[in-house]
């Protein structure tokens, strides 16, 4: 285990972000955005009742299944795709090292 990984995440403007994250503190990837004062703004807190943290996951990586909860939100946000998943419920873990995320638009954007 080495406590450390990195992740990397394109924002809403295409710029690319390299961020270290901890694996040893129970962080899931919406708090990690939110540490480095990215535009993610986790309104429900990581419940997985809204879809403010919503990304796309752009790298193979395995993840765990989405739960129920996260796919019923899916269902009502806005631009979803196949990759689609909430930043609250992906816990930071040493096999997601080089994941690579990109923030998912807002609807007031278009």
């Amino acid at each position: 285990m080495k406590d450390m990984i990195q992740i990397t995440l394109v924002d809403r403007q295409g710029e690319t972000h390299y961020l270290d994250a901890p694996t040893d503190m129970g962080l899931n990837l919406m708090e990690l955005c939110k540490a480095n004062e990215l535009p993610v703004k986790g309104t429900c807190g990581g419940m997985a009742l809204c879809s403010t943290c919503h990304l796309y996951i752009e790298s193979n990586h395995h993840l765990p299944e989405a739960t129920n909860d996260e796919e019923d939100m899916m269902d009502q946000a806005f631009f979803v795709k196949e990759n689609s998943r909430l930043g609250c419920q992906i816990k930071l873990s040493d096999d997601l090292d080089g994941l690579v995320v990109r923030l998912a638009p807002e609807d007031e954007e278009f």
